[in-house]
């Protein structure tokens, strides 16, 4: 997943809104959110065995990752970061694991109640705690200024859209906002991208998770058609 947006309102309805664009090679395999796992909803990366984003229903607790940047883990030694979704959805921190056995990460969990973010280079891990506003998480970590082109053009955007009043409300706004607001794909400001690579194999964006936390409960879309606004499904609740 290359982009994160959290819409952080603690005195709204819906306190907390997750935008998530999993970025990925359209060949590597992998399965629709679903209950792959005992109580957590995510979708499954068949490759690996972990997920990009994973849902607590019942705790109304959301993970998501971002690949970072900086020193790779040893081989040897190397764990599957698709396992950390998994972890930060289930417990809600990451007591107890080993950075070193992992690539660089910007891992977020979230609830009704704010959000979290980890970030690790291969070097250092360190966490924050996101303040009320719109944030936005790409590859090179928490972007808070104008020097990435995709967050200077989605950010406002998304810190202006109309905030759904209820789970069950309306959300064409952010839908559109989500699935890349029109924009071509190789705008270089766009969020829902696609490159063909030398040899024929093709990266870019392969879904879009829409999530509302509330007190009331989980409201998840997703879509594996990333440039059509119209074609989310909900996946919470059921």
């Amino acid at each position: 997943m290359c982009t994160v947006v959290v819409s952080i309102d603690p005195s709204a309805e819906i306190p907390l809104i997750l935008v998530g664009v999993r970025d990925e090679f359209a060949d590597r395999p992998w399965l629709p959110p679903g209950p792959h796992w005992p109580g957590l909803i995510g979708g499954r990366d068949l490759l690996a065995g972990g997920t990009w984003l994973a849902v607590d229903p019942v705790a109304g607790r959301v993970g998501a990752l971002v690949n970072g940047r900086g020193v790779l883990a040893p081989e040897e030694t190397r764990l599957s970061r698709g396992g950390l979704p998994l972890a930060v959805a289930a417990e809600g921190d990451l007591a107890g694991f080993d950075p070193a056995r992992y690539d660089p990460f910007h891992l977020l969990v979230a609830d009704p109640a704010g959000a979290r973010l980890w970030h690790w280079d291969g070097v250092a891990l360190w966490d924050e705690k996101l303040p009320e506003g719109t944030h936005m998480i790409v590859n090179s970590g928490w972007e808070r200024g104008e020097e990435n082109e995709r967050v200077a053009f989605f950010r406002p955007l998304f810190a202006k859209a109309a905030r759904p009043d209820a789970i069950g409300g309306r959300w064409e706004e952010w839908r559109e906002l989500a699935t890349g607001a029109g924009l071509s794909r190789d705008d270089p400001r766009a969020m829902i991208v696609r490159h063909e690579l030398p040899g024929g194999r093709v990266f870019g964006s392969l879904s879009v998770s829409l999530l509302g936390l509330s007190v009331g409960g989980v409201r998840y879309d997703f879509t594996g058609d990333p440039g059509d606004p119209a074609a989310f499904r909900r996946v919470l609740p059921e």
